[in-house]
């Protein structure tokens, strides 16, 4: 099946990188977009590809006239890109990835290309029971689906409706927890049905997002914190990936996708989202005074909230975790008593020779539908 052509507002905010000074970043767009019109899923092997024809020449132009022109101006409504199909999912993988790397300068310049938080209410009908999926680092609603398994579509089977978040990765933890607990309190002010069971179920990134989500909630009295039940946490680094310390999180994270196994040439392009997982940092005062490339930790103490069951997992190919996350981190262990989270035993799974993407199969299947049976 031919790749969807980029939608005029993509060309925009392709242009609006690229009058930024971002040229490294139409290299690396063009060979991301080659590898989109190959590769047909999410995850696997990037060819070495280079995109043809109009899109190729689109490229070209972009190129060119950055050259010679700068300022405010949108070079890719020079460009012949006037289709407006609708998105495909190797365009919502792309976009997923752009803002993972440089996901605060889109927001920043208010370029098309960045996403705002938006929660997908799934095809199942409203139920008392719902549970709101919180994606990782450069991912999108669409990763929930791994190796032919559906975390989402599980639950459904188990009577939850599913929602799944929808957000720019690449900004700071701390912005896109704020804007979920407001979405977040819209959708519990707005469900059709009383809710009986709230469960945030977050992956990598997504469950620091949730964790700052929580503590947003508590400070402005949001209802919607009262009736969580429970919060899932799946290889998410709550004291933060080391590999991200020496630099190598991004280009690590990418290579594990065709789609983003290009961008990795951006080594130091670290977004606020990226530089955030140093430490783990849920919250604007843990970054607001702090060089982000500092080496000591600055976070401020944050338990988890009191009044809810909460769940780890941490998977493990080695001492050294899933390649991204170590098991301490993922299991909330610190050698500060301060910042050390207290998961019960019977709350807590090691998935043995398991990456960090393989949570999201069927090896963690039955173990959250136990955790999340019916109260």
């Amino acid at each position: 099946m031919p790749a969807a052509r980029p939608r005029a507002s993509d060309a925009v905010g392709v242009g609006r990188l690229a009058v930024d000074a971002l040229l490294g970043l139409t290299d690396v767009v063009e060979s991301m977009h080659g590898t989109i019109a190959s590769v047909s899923l999410p995850f696997g092997v990037a060819p070495k590809t280079r995109t043809r024809g109009l899109t190729r020449l689109v490229y070209q132009a972009i190129r060119g006239v950055t050259g010679l022109i700068g300022g405010g101006i949108d070079l890719a409504r020079a460009v012949a890109i006037t289709d407006r199909e609708p998105g495909s999912p190797r365009r919502e993988t792309l976009i997923a990835v752009l803002n993972g790397i440089v996901g605060d300068h889109l927001a920043a310049t208010n370029n098309p290309l960045a996403l705002p938080m938006a929660l997908r209410v799934s095809d199942h009908p409203p139920t008392c029971r719902v549970a709101v999926f919180v994606h990782g680092l450069c991912a999108s609603p669409l990763h929930w689906k791994r190796n032919g398994h559906h975390h989402g579509e599980l639950l459904a089977s188990h009577g939850f409706t599913p929602v799944y978040a929808s957000y720019n990765t690449g900004r700071h933890i701390s912005t896109n927890g704020r804007e979920l607990a407001n979405a977040l309190e819209e959708l519990v002010a707005s469900w059709p049905v009383p809710i009986t069971q709230l469960v945030l179920i977050g992956h990598s990134l997504g469950g620091l997002t949730a964790r700052s989500a929580c503590e947003v909630a508590r400070r402005s009295e949001h209802r919607w914190l009262a009736q969580l039940t429970q919060l899932v946490f799946l290889a998410t680094p709550h004291h933060g990936a080391p590999l991200e310390r020496a630099g190598n999180l991004a280009a690590m994270l990418l290579e594990l996708s065709p789609y983003a196994a290009p961008i990795a040439r951006i080594g130091s392009g670290r977004s606020a989202g990226i530089t955030d997982l140093r430490f783990g940092n849920l919250l604007d005062e843990d970054w607001s005074t702090a060089d982000p490339f500092h080496r000591e930790d600055p976070r401020t103490p944050l338990p988890l909230p009191a009044h809810v069951d909460c769940f780890a997992v941490a998977a493990t190919r080695g001492r050294r975790g899933d390649g991204l996350v170590p098991v301490a981190s993922a299991l909330g262990h610190h050698a500060d008593p301060r910042f050390a989270l207290e998961f019960a035993q019977e709350r807590q799974l090691v998935v043995d020779d398991c990456g960090h993407l393989d949570v999201l199969d069927n090896r963690v299947a039955d173990q959250l539908a136990t955790w999340l049976r019916e109260r």
